[in-house]
């Protein structure tokens, strides 16, 4: 591998990039139609002419910046930021700008292909489309008409993104299967949860005007670096705004923060709880607030007194001294309402993790930054129009497996769940196949080894990807999908105190022989719709009764406009769709400026300055969608004209919540087995055996969980991942720096370089998560680094089902 540019420039992102990569991958021959390489060093043209500028959106994270590409006779030669878009406020991030190698990664998946060889060895055949549409419309209607037409006899899975509703609409809204596994249960489904069942909403963190940030297990200064984050790191060490980071690890944001708070790991709720306690002994909440906007609260306080969560008691199970549980609740209230206790944005830590969340959300509450500048924001969402997809029922259709797993199994499942009663035999009925988009859960998934096997179980699986990953090279039919720079996504619109909505264009035209997910889906439709409908009308005796005595016609007729026709939500095109539900709401000339700019907001031609070289307003700050009412204070809630702005937040807000308040006493989790308040529990925390350590894990902010395992942009910024051990238990196990260590676990066991530091506790492991791909058809990720979820034991938190990611307990030698 080679990277003809220097890591100062990339960062800046102040070149065009040039990549020359090498592949030995049995799938790649990357050629276009016209059979010139595509990959390989790029060039500025001369030629103006021959130069586009398309606004488009990055996919290289969550957080969805918005760019401009730069296309020369039809190759995209430099990413740019756009400016428009509040979001992303004229930033790109090394990831953004390393989007051109996913476009041009030469290990790409090109054609439609069969597999030919034992599942996960990854042999295929190339094969047309129409082909692989048969095989799979054969394999899914001999498995249908043995289950009798039960549709949840397959899962699906599928990744983040802004096309993610388009494989749901034809897998649940059409197919109609319930059995459906996204990756929240293994992300933020234990925070997100939380916080909305006890203040309406995740909302989000208004780090810019923040005065104090607590800042418990996340990583942003290197996790995941965005306008937000740089603005916090502006004003950190005595610049404006104070930050507490509370983590087991001396990371790169402790080392921006103000003051460092080491913590067992998994104790964050007794933490939480002992501040709760100083805030609520000492009165140092805003008691207005609480008065006006609390439910339940007179039943919290004695829950939280009653249980002597004291400082004192929190010390014990935490590690943190009394003084500095003390010091963070006071100045946690000093500076409120512009105090956030950072919610968090990864998968549960803990076996208490939702339980963690609620008491943070109540926490901030008490001080109350609710819907307030510089505390959690709610904003405001610019609607868009409609699309409807005329959905069929299945009475033959069977309710998720899994849904008994935890209190809660919600839409989208439990992935360890899921899995684990599969391998197991534990289902209800028989799960034949699976279709996986975007998601890697070979990588991804808590304990590897059972996720193989319940791949190694399915008669039918279906991968829609643009690399051959770990998980697409276990399937059956790989469908490739061009990327992000390829193709037109369903518009979204961005919510916030700055809301907009973008687009995503393609920037050129589809490399090779891939699609995009809509036409892919409208394809599969088309060659599925009516052999899936014989099954449905030899089993289904809903449609056999409404069919009885009809014509041929007659049935017809009833086929489309009862849904049962697949491809009817696939007939228009993504940039139709688009245009109807902007031009719907907004007009021709929004939708206008929408593919000009790829950002439209009202009044965004009179709102939208530059300030400086780099600086932009977007809206002016009293036109910002919080909550808070300007300068129209009620008389009957305050007296003075010199009002303190701590009491600000004490115009109520309408709370999406049962009662429209924070919610502190949540009784029909009672009823579900849960603690209707936050409460600690004994055991469900397990202590750290003598000898042995607990392993925890995270991201880096230049990879993307395991989708960027094989860029080589990124990987000549991080080339592999290191294991993070005290360096006084190396030393006493013979390790130095650049060793080779096994670490191992009830789950499995990993290969990895050691990094010693003073960084970690001595009873602590840690390394990034996104390496360790074993997919010979990655020829830059393979082998590279170790993943964590070989290693990591498949244990959910309770409520929810999710993944409690450091609960494994592991043993470390030198190889």
């Amino acid at each position: 591998m080679q990277v003809e540019i220097s890591r100062r420039k990339f960062l800046q992102g102040t070149v065009a990039l040039s990549v020359v990569a090498a592949s030995t991958s049995a799938l790649s021959n990357a050629k276009t139609d016209e059979g010139k390489k595509v990959y390989g060093t790029t060039k500025t043209s001369s030629n103006a002419n021959d130069i586009k500028i398309i606004p488009t959106l990055c996919e290289m994270c969550v957080n969805k910046c918005a760019a401009y590409a730069r296309v020369e006779n039809n190759v995209v030669t430099k990413l740019d930021p756009n400016p428009h878009f509040p979001k992303s406020q004229n930033m790109l991030c090394a990831r953004g700008n390393a989007g051109i190698q996913a476009l041009y990664d030469p290990d790409r998946i090109k054609y439609p292909l069969i597999r030919v060889g034992k599942r996960g060895d990854g042999k295929y055949k190339r094969v047309t489309w129409d082909e692989a549409y048969t095989y799979i419309s054969e394999k899914l209607t001999k498995i249908l008409d043995e289950e009798k037409d039960n549709r949840s006899c397959i899962g699906y899975c599928a990744g983040e993104g802004m096309a993610e509703h388009t494989f749901k609409t034809f897998m649940f809204d059409k197919f109609g299967s319930t059995n459906f596994i996204n990756h929240s249960s293994i992300c933020l489904q234990t925070t997100v949860s939380g916080y909305a069942l006890t203040i309406g909403g995740y909302g989000q963190a208004d780090l810019e005007n923040a005065d104090y940030v607590i800042m418990a297990g996340a990583n942003r200064a290197e996790a995941i670096v965005t306008p937000d984050t740089m603005e916090l790191f502006k004003r950190t060490k005595g610049r404006g705004a104070k930050l507490v980071v509370i983590d087991p690890r001396f990371t790169n944001t402790a080392a921006h923060a103000d003051e460092w708070v080491a913590i067992e790991v998994g104790t964050d709720l007794a933490l939480v709880l002992a501040m709760t306690h100083v805030v609520i002994t000492e009165e140092l909440y805003n008691k207005k607030f609480v008065s006006l906007n609390f439910n339940g609260f007179e039943e919290y306080k004695q829950h939280i007194l009653s249980n002597n969560y004291t400082p004192q008691w929190a010390e014990k199970i935490t590690g943190v001294k009394v003084a500095q549980i003390k010091k963070m609740a006071r100045d946690f209230m000093h500076y409120a309402p512009k105090s956030i206790y950072y919610q968090g944005r990864r998968s549960a830590w803990s076996k208490q993790d939702f339980q963690l969340r609620r008491a943070q959300a109540i926490f901030t509450a008490l001080g109350g930054g609710i819907d307030k500048e510089g505390g959690i924001v709610f904003g405001k969402t610019l609607p868009l129009g409609t699309h409807k997809v005329n959905a069929p029922m299945y009475a033959n259709a069977e309710s998720r497996i899994e849904k008994n797993e935890a209190a809660i199994i919600g839409g989208a499942g439990s992935w360890i769940a899921w899995r684990n009663m599969i391998v197991e035999g534990r289902t209800p009925y028989p799960i034949r196949g699976m279709f996986i988009y975007k998601q890697n859960p070979m990588l991804s998934v808590p304990n590897v080894a059972k996720t193989r096997k319940m791949f190694e179980k399915m008669d039918l699986v279906v991968a829609i990807d643009t690399m051959p990953s770990d998980s697409a090279i276990m399937a059956d039919v790989i469908l490739p999908e061009c990327t992000y720079l390829e193709r037109e996504d369903p518009v979204k619109s961005f919510g916030g105190a700055q809301p907009s909505i973008a687009l995503r264009q393609a920037t050129v035209k589809p490399l090779w022989e891939t699609k995009p997910v809509i036409e892919i889906m409208q394809g599969l439709s088309k060659k599925l719709s009516k052999p899936l409908w014989e099954i449905t009308k030899k089993y289904d005796e809903d449609v056999q009764d409404e069919i009885e005595g009809m014509s041929e016609d007659e049935v017809e007729e009833f086929y489309k406009k009862s849904g049962f026709d697949l491809a009817d939500a696939f007939e228009h095109s993504q940039k139709e769709i688009n245009r109807h539900m902007v031009e719907e709401v907004y007009g021709k000339e929004a939708w206008d400026t929408l593919r000009e700019k790829g950002v439209y907001y009202l009044n965004m031609d009179k709102y939208f300055k530059k300030l400086s070289a780099n600086r932009y307003e977007w809206y002016p700050k009293k036109r910002r969608f919080y909550s808070v009412v300007r300068g129209e204070f009620k008389a009957d809630v305050f007296h003075d004209t010199c009002v303190d702005e701590k009491e600000i937040a004490v115009l109520k807000k309408d709370f999406k919540t049962p009662t429209g308040k924070v919610e502190c006493v949540l009784e029909n989790l009672a009823r579900k087995g849960v603690d209707a308040m936050p409460t600690w529990r004994d055991e469900m925390f397990t202590a750290v055996p003598k000898d042995k350590f607990r392993f925890i894990t995270g991201r880096h902010a230049q990879f993307t969980q395991n989708a960027t395992c094989n860029n080589a942009m990124l990987l000549d910024l991080l080339p592999e991942n290191y294991l993070w051990v005290n360096k006084r238990v190396a030393r006493n196990r013979g390790i130095e720096f650049g060793d080779l260590v096994e670490v191992q676990s009830s789950a499995g066991k990993i290969q990895i370089k050691a990094y010693p530091t003073e960084k970690i506790g001595q009873n602590t492991l840690f390394f990034v998560h996104g390496f360790g791909s074993s997919s010979d058809n990655l020829s830059l990720a393979k082998g590279n680094g170790a993943s964590d979820n070989i290693i990591i034991e498949d244990v959910i938190e309770p409520v929810f089902g999710s993944a409690a990611m450091h609960e494994t307990i592991v043993d470390i030698r030198k190889v």
